[in-house]
């Protein structure tokens, strides 16, 4: 183990691998069957919990297993693979931990012993309707000693299954923005399972009502101290579940080519599993998974460093920092998406009209990966890029508001 922060010491990634996959097994093994019969995953999240794997990024002393960002989101591919849903269902857990991880000690504590021992969050940011950049119609209003919130989200990703919600909302005495974070499970909280999307359907992405629910004072957090690479780090766990639906694309076809009898009349004559043409295109489709993953871990290399200058004094390094990590996740995701697309929807090729046989649900890795593309418009990203490429201008994102004027 080497160390690589004040928090921790990073575990050995080929150990870290070894203790998970027999449950990511245990996952895929199910996957199928919750998607054909729309069987939300509580119970496999209950044993990714269990097993520490929602504890990744917290540092050992709390219980959790310190590992660095580069080898949480290879793990989170893994996850992927084996069910996409989960793996997007964790994407606000993962973000809240990153965030108090980031938090001054004294801060972040409690929170940091709460996820080391199994604790998980959802996500409640996103308001339907006309609702600026920026704003929010949920508000925190004082109340006793703590506070209390009420409001209404949706595309709140996870937190059917979570038992803390990390929710954007605004100050009612002062109009500040921040985040409370909410305890789930109590009688202010409704929790919809009303997502209608094509893909991702288990995620737990649907409404959440906030009806005077209580949030306790460490659960008020101003969010202009949120961690300011955040915005890479939710695209990142986009780009792990499109790598994650590739890989699996590439498994279940390539099992099903294997083991196929007939072949095509007008193909190759051969056996389909030796036919060339059809290996061809299995191949590219291998090459397009294994191009994801690796923008993908590129892109959690420059979000590691963010991570790192975050924790120091030198503000300029910290700047360049984010935006490099920010540049990268834009870069990552254009890539993820376009190799994974590809992936899931040339492999129709290697097995013909049985690709579209409902009882093999081979079209579920195409929706999962077109799902997960379709966040945060990939014209816009590619926008982003080519303009800081040509002018070298500065992407603005949400750490930056109330620094963008209109």
């Amino acid at each position: 183990m080497t160390v690589h922060d004040h928090w921790s010491e990073v575990p050995d990634t080929a150990e870290l691998k070894a203790r998970f996959r027999p449950i990511l097994e245990r996952i895929a093994e199910g996957a199928l069957r919750r998607e054909r019969e729309r069987i939300l995953p509580f119970e496999e999240i209950g044993w990714l919990k269990e097993s520490g794997f929602t504890a990744l990024r917290v540092p050992v002393e709390y219980g959790g297993s310190g590992a660095s960002l580069v080898q949480v989101f290879d793990l989170l591919i893994d996850l992927a693979e084996a069910d996409t849903n989960i793996a997007q269902a964790l994407r606000g857990h993962f973000a809240l931990v990153e965030d108090r991880l980031v938090a001054p000690r004294a801060e972040g504590e409690i929170w940091l012993k709460r996820f080391g021992a199994g604790e998980t969050a959802g996500n409640g940011w996103t308001e339907v309707g006309a609702v600026k950049i920026g704003d929010t119609n949920t508000k925190v209003t004082p109340d006793g000693d703590g506070f209390r919130i009420d409001g209404e989200k949706y595309y709140s990703t996870g937190t059917i299954f979570a038992d803390w919600i990390d929710t954007y909302a605004t100050r009612a005495d002062t109009g500040a923005p921040v985040i409370a974070i909410v305890k789930a499970d109590q009688p202010g909280i409704e929790r919809r399972d009303d997502w209608t999307g094509f893909g991702q359907r288990l995620t737990g992405t649907g409404t959440t009502v906030y009806s005077g629910a209580v949030v306790e004072p460490e659960g008020i957090v101003p969010f202009e101290t949120r961690f300011r690479y955040q915005t890479a780090f939710y695209q990142l766990v986009l780009d792990a579940v499109l790598s994650g639906a590739a890989a699996a694309a590439v498994r279940d076809v390539s099992a099903q080519v294997a083991r196929r009898k007939r072949g095509f009349s007008h193909g190759s004559g051969t056996a389909v599993r030796h036919d060339p043409q059809v290996l061809q295109v299995v191949g590219r489709a291998r090459a397009f998974a294994f191009g994801a993953r690796a923008a993908t871990l590129e892109a959690a290399r420059a979000a590691q460093r963010a991570y790192e200058t975050s924790q120091g004094a030198d503000r300029e390094a910290d700047d360049q920092a984010n935006i490099e990590a920010e540049l990268a996740s834009a870069a990552a995701q254009v890539s993820a998406a376009d190799l994974a697309l590809r992936a899931t929807g040339d492999l129709f090729n290697a097995l013909g009209a049985s690709a579209s046989d409902t009882g093999l649900a081979l079209d579920r890795h195409w929706r999962n990966a077109r799902t997960a593309a379709s966040h945060n418009p990939l014209i816009y990203k590619e926008r982003i890029l080519g303009d800081n490429t040509v002018n070298g201008t500065e992407p603005v994102y949400v750490w930056q508001i109330g620094q963008v004027t209109e």
